[in-house]
């Protein structure tokens, strides 16, 4: 019983990514509005005689990674060389990210990547004309120039670790970087280039994805605009620049923006949006594809623990138990997940009991109650903006309703009808639809 409920426990982990190719992996596609990333990005990007720049977005932990991962592999069967980074896993603080952080993370993770197949010159050369006045913000103090090349390499990792990990240096390396950026570009498209002659056998364009950007928090800027518009839409030509195809995410919050058909004239396509797994319709009634796709993702991930064991027999106590969990996630990957993980840390013997399911819904639904802020703005408080989009499905294009977007008090979806035509519609949390707040903001629309 202990092994078994901590191999299950443990096959449920809300921030990893699947693999490509992973047995766990349910393709969703049918019923997240039939978008597939493999068409909507990958083929631009191959058929494309020119380098491409795109981005991709969707909610924060519904399962962008994954799909990325997939994309990964396509474009690899492509004759395509793809580097793949979480930006946020060493090199920038979401909480606190500029453009020159990505463009110094971009340059790491491609040195490193590459560096066997291009001489770095180009970029060494950059760094040590420069590490007088930035060794200290390394927080080193040898000769650059007496180091060897792999550990002059290392000076480019330690100045980017410094931009996550040490706030107080945060500031001061952008403001000795950032007049340089013209010049860093070009050094590394210097790189690039050389690279992009010594690929491996078989690859003829190299590929930048850069992950977990869509995770940079929107923070206003004295100038009155937000940090996401100075990053995507001011410093969009330095995030074009390099010479190979790029994958940027976005917050998906930026995507509904009024800068939306900027976006789009930029970047040369449409902003890429993965929805949410329809468990519902517009009209709040069950939808039975999606639930089956959100059942079918929880079955094949307590497979690897035991192949031959009925979710809705045995590992819950009822279907319905089963139902009530898939529902209440939303058909948000991250929540469905980090939902039956809860679950399963109050179970003491299986089946997983109503009593165990209602206490991981209980947790999450508290968490989001105090991601909901109650001070008005603009003569309305974010439970009425809730219960308002409750009503009408729709989302107007201002800042309180990108930042309920943003936390995932609000959920996007997508289907096609039978003429083929896609529709978007915009809801609340299911685990914020029972709170007394957002009911009694519900009932002040009907007085």
């Amino acid at each position: 019983m202990a092994n078994f409920k901590r191999d299950l426990y443990n096959t449920f982990k809300p921030d990893r990514p699947l693999p490509g190719g992973d047995p766990r992996y349910v393709n969703c596609q049918s019923v997240r509005g039939d978008g597939d990333i493999c068409r909507d990005i990958g083929e631009k990007l191959i058929l494309s005689d020119e380098k491409t720049c795109q981005l991709y977005t969707g909610h924060r932990g519904a399962g962008k990674s994954t799909e990325l991962m997939r994309l990964k592999d396509y474009l690899s069967e492509n004759h395509c060389y793809v580097v793949y980074f979480a930006a946020d896993d060493e090199d920038i603080e979401p909480e606190d990210t500029q453009y020159t952080d990505i463009l110094l993370c971009c340059t790491r993770r491609l040195l490193e990547a590459l560096k066997d197949s291009a001489k770095p010159t180009p970029l060494l050369d950059w760094l040590g004309s420069r590490w007088g006045e930035l060794k200290d913000l390394a927080m080193s103090d040898v000769e650059f120039d007496k180091l060897t090349v792999e550990a002059q390499i290392t000076q480019f990792a330690k100045l980017t670790a410094n931009l996550r990990t040490v706030p107080s240096l945060r500031q001061e390396i952008r403001r000795k970087v950032d007049p340089n950026t013209v010049t860093l570009i070009k050094a590394l498209n210097e790189f690039i280039n050389e690279a992009q002659l010594k690929l491996p056998k078989g690859c003829t364009e190299l590929v930048v994805i850069a992950d977990n950007l869509d995770r940079i928090v929107p923070v206003p800027e004295a100038s009155g605009r937000w940090n996401h518009e100075e990053i995507f839409v001011d410093r969009c030509e330095q995030l074009k620049a390099l010479d190979c195809h790029t994958i940027y995410t976005v917050p998906i919050s930026l995507a509904y923006s009024a800068n939306a058909t900027n976006l789009m004239d930029i970047y040369g396509n449409p902003t890429q949006i993965l929805p949410m797994v329809m468990v519902k319709t517009p009209q709040g009634d069950v939808y039975a594809p999606g639930l089956q796709k959100v059942r079918e993702i929880i079955q094949k991930r307590v497979a690897q623990v035991d192949g031959n064991l009925s979710i809705e027999t045995q590992l819950f106590e009822s279907e319905a138990s089963l139902n009530q969990l898939c529902l209440m996630s939303g058909g948000h990957m991250r929540s469905l997940v980090s939902l039956l993980r809860s679950a399963i840390s109050y179970t003491d013997s299986f089946p997983i009991s109503q009593n165990a399911i209602a206490k991981a819904i209980t947790q999450a639904r508290n968490s989001y109650r105090r991601a909901v802020e109650e001070e008005l703005r603009q003569e309305r408080n974010q439970w009425q903006i809730l219960a308002q989009v409750y009503r009408s499905k729709r989302m107007k294009n201002g800042d309180e309703y990108r930042r309920l977007l943003f936390n995932r008090c609000l959920l996007e979806y997508c289907y096609v009808d039978e003429e083929g035509e896609e529709h978007r519609w915009v809801d609340v949390n299911p685990l914020i639809v029972k709170l007394p707040e957002f009911q009694e903001a519900v009932k002040g629309l009907a007085d």
